[in-house]
């Protein structure tokens, strides 16, 4: 498998509420007031530089809750300057591809910034950037995660497919460039899946997605602050 450049020297957002399983089981919450209605535009936020780490990390979990959620995807490299680029030639502004594990403290509310959840030190972990195969198309993708505890045990076997995402790998650059500009080396992530599992300290977690790559990483437990016991 050849590489692209190194993709985790640019900017990386991610997308919520692109899964429609997730539009489905939250339409009673958007149906209520002051909204009445689910987001329109893309919901992005960002992994800023301090969460992002490589192929083999130990990731630091805080002891309270002493859980995160991998919500595992395929982010999109950018290549070549997208600025208001319409769907059939936003892939033409991708240079690869990255596997990403999208770590965050387990939580509901999408109508506030997640900075204290998605945000911890060492929370997304991706691969090397990747060159797909000439034939390879995101929506035909499966990815697969698989957590194993600390004593080798099989504790969560989970399948993703990116056929039923609410905007298409396409769509949501071209929606995206819409109102702001995506530079070398960013990176645009496909947003969470429904049902994404959970993790905790002592935990490997591997995803692979077939005919591109993987990525593992660990879990650890994060140091006691000083002047406190374990």
């Amino acid at each position: 498998m050849s590489h692209a450049p190194d993709a985790r020297h640019g900017t990386v957002y991610g997308a919520l509420l692109n899964e429609r399983a997730t539009l489905v089981r939250m339409a009673r919450q958007f149906g209520e007031a002051p909204y009445k209605a689910p987001p329109q535009a893309p919901v992005l936020y960002i992994k800023p530089r301090n969460t992002h780490a490589g192929d083999g990390a130990a990731v630091p979990i805080p002891r309270t809750p002493g859980v995160v959620r991998v919500d595992a995807t395929l982010g999109l490299v950018i290549g070549r300057t997208a600025w208001q680029v319409t769907p059939d030639e936003a892939m033409s502004h991708v240079s690869g591809y990255v596997i990403a594990s999208d770590l965050t403290l387990p939580y509901e509310n999408h109508y506030r910034p997640a900075i204290r959840q998605r945000c911890r030190d060492l929370f997304c972990p991706m691969s090397a950037a990747l060159t797909a195969p000439p034939r390879f198309m995101v929506s035909e993708a499966t990815l697969d995660l698989q957590i194993r505890d600390a004593r080798g045990h099989v504790s969560a076997n989970w399948r993703r497919g990116f056929a039923d995402l609410v905007r298409s790998a396409p769509r949501l650059l071209s929606d995206v460039s819409a109102f702001m500009t995506l530079t070398p080396g960013d990176v645009l992530l496909l947003g969470p899946g429904e049902d994404s599992p959970e993790a905790h300290p002592g935990d490997t977690v591997q995803i692979s997605v077939p005919g591109l790559g993987q990525l593992r990483h660990t879990l650890i437990a994060e140091a006691a602050p000083q002047g406190t016991h374990a």
